[in-house]
């Protein structure tokens, strides 16, 4: 150049991405920030967490990535002076502002707006004093580049503005008056270059700060998978256990009725009444260890298999030892049924004969299986009448039971309906509808599916 400014290229050689960009910048639990807060990868890797991603204010300060840039620009400046004799040579004034334009980068995370506007300053303040060119202006890229990705984006444009002005009046005008003395104008093709170096620090700027908001966003939505799979499986585990307990608890209960009162007149009854006791309790305690096992080993198979339909004999039995007395009919061929169907079938005749025991006067139920193409239909019923604790609710149900809110949430799981209430010849029926065919997922309810029919229940007995 004709007043001894070097290419503007060779000033841009050696400094990489790596620069500015120091550990300790990362999201979520991962030191290096390669990993969200939900504990998935986060795209781009560990480069993309540290470029992209938040420095809360309690972080370290990038110390290395900031000596590494001071040095750079102290050293790169004194080399790039030797072939500038046209410009004034580098004394105190001229490394105190190059340290003013470096050093305060240490806290561009913390406060970037005020870092962005002071290594401008120090920038502008270096160009008028007529000192060599050199990379100091790196430390003003990267004051602005931490400013827009903080969002401050209105600072990082003033910042990078004033830099561009202070350039072009000391440049093409100011330079008159301004060391070193007889100095001419600077090319325009220079002032050209700095343009697009200043929209490009810019471009580069508003990518990353889309790029964090997009990592920001990405975070949100897998912590709010999480806490949707952790609520439904939260719920399911509640439902197993609660159909697991009510009804073995129901049995125990009237047995332990039935021995207390015919222990003394007859024994040999009261012992066939704490026999059925003992096994209810051994069933109930070992189920209630498969559904707490599966809390303790996640994401691991059941030891043993989910109960269904083929357990139904099973079932009658218990609720004939409680003084129920079932008779089962089956209409149509039975269909290999899906282990969730099969469950969800089997519980929600549980819960039915469960509340029979709690609730009915009637000590005989009928249930009802019709295997329809493509679906399954469930009928309890009973003759009655509601029990004095059934018509007015005890200490269970006066807050509003779980035992039909559970066979609704079972049915809805599949795409079915549940309709519970009483029969207009007197006693009760719970009627199921579970279509053996994938379910569409009902938005906002964690682990349901959208029914054909709406899940409806006129239930005047008390839910257990």
């Amino acid at each position: 150049m004709e007043n001894g400014r070097p290419p503007w290229g060779r000033l841009c050689r050696g400094l990489g991405p790596r620069h500015g960009l120091g550990p300790g910048h990362g999201l979520g639990p991962d030191r290096w920030g390669t990993r969200d807060d939900a504990g998935g990868p986060l795209p781009g890797g560990r480069f993309g967490a540290r470029l992209f991603g938040d420095s809360p204010a309690g972080a370290r300060l990038p110390w290395a990535s900031t000596a590494v840039l001071t040095v750079f620009v102290l050293v790169g400046t004194r080399f790039a002076g030797r072939n500038q004799p046209d410009r004034v040579d580098l004394d105190a004034l001229a490394y105190t502002l190059l340290l003013a334009g470096t050093v305060p980068l240490l806290w561009r995370h913390r406060f970037p707006r005020t870092v962005a506007l002071g290594t401008a300053v120090a920038t502008a303040v270096y160009l008028a004093a007529g000192y060599p060119y050199g990379p100091f202006l790196f430390s003003a890229a990267l004051g602005c580049f931490a400013a827009v990705v903080a969002g401050r984006r209105v600072a990082a444009w003033t910042a990078v503005g004033l830099v561009w002005v202070s350039h072009l009046l000391v440049g093409h005008w100011l330079y008159r008056w301004l060391p070193p003395s007889g100095d001419g104008p600077a090319p325009w093709g220079e002032q050209l270059f700095l343009t697009v170096l200043v929209v490009a620090v810019v471009a580069v700027s508003e990518l990353a700060r889309v790029r964090r908001e997009q990592f920001a966003r990405m975070r949100a939505e897998r912590a709010a998978a999480a806490r949707r799979r952790a609520d439904e499986e939260r719920l399911r585990i509640a439902r197993e256990l609660h159909d697991v307990l009510a009804h073995s608890i129901s049995v125990i209960n009237v047995q332990a009725g039935v021995g207390l009162a015919l222990l003394d007149e007859d024994p040999e009854q009261a012992r066939t009444a704490l026999t059925t006791i003992k096994a209810a309790s051994k069933e109930v305690l070992g189920e209630v260890r498969q559904v707490l096992a599966t809390l303790r080993a996640p994401g691991d198979a059941p030891r043993s298999p989910a109960p269904g339909l083929d357990r139904l004999p099973e079932l009658c039995e218990q609720a004939k030892g409680a003084g129920l007395a079932v008779r089962v009919t089956e209409r149509g061929r039975r269909p290999g049924l899906s282990p969730g169907a099969d469950l969800a079938a089997f519980r929600i005749v549980q819960e039915a004969l469960t509340n029979i025991v709690r609730h009915s006067g009637s000590r005989t139920a009928r249930v009802g299986l019709t295997h329809l193409p493509g679906a399954l239909e469930i009928t309890v019923d009973d003759d009655g009448p509601a029990t004095a604790a059934g018509r007015a609710g005890d200490a269970d149900t006066a807050g509003g039971g779980n035992g039909l809110v559970g066979m609704r949430e079972r049915a809805a799981a599949l795409g079915g309906t549940v309709e519970a209430g009483p029969r207009p010849d007197g006693g009760f029926r719970v009627h199921a509808r579970l279509p053996l065919r994938p379910a569409t997922p009902v938005p906002g309810v964690p682990g349901s599916a959208r029914a054909a029919d709406t899940v409806t229940s006129t239930a005047t007995e008390e839910e257990s």
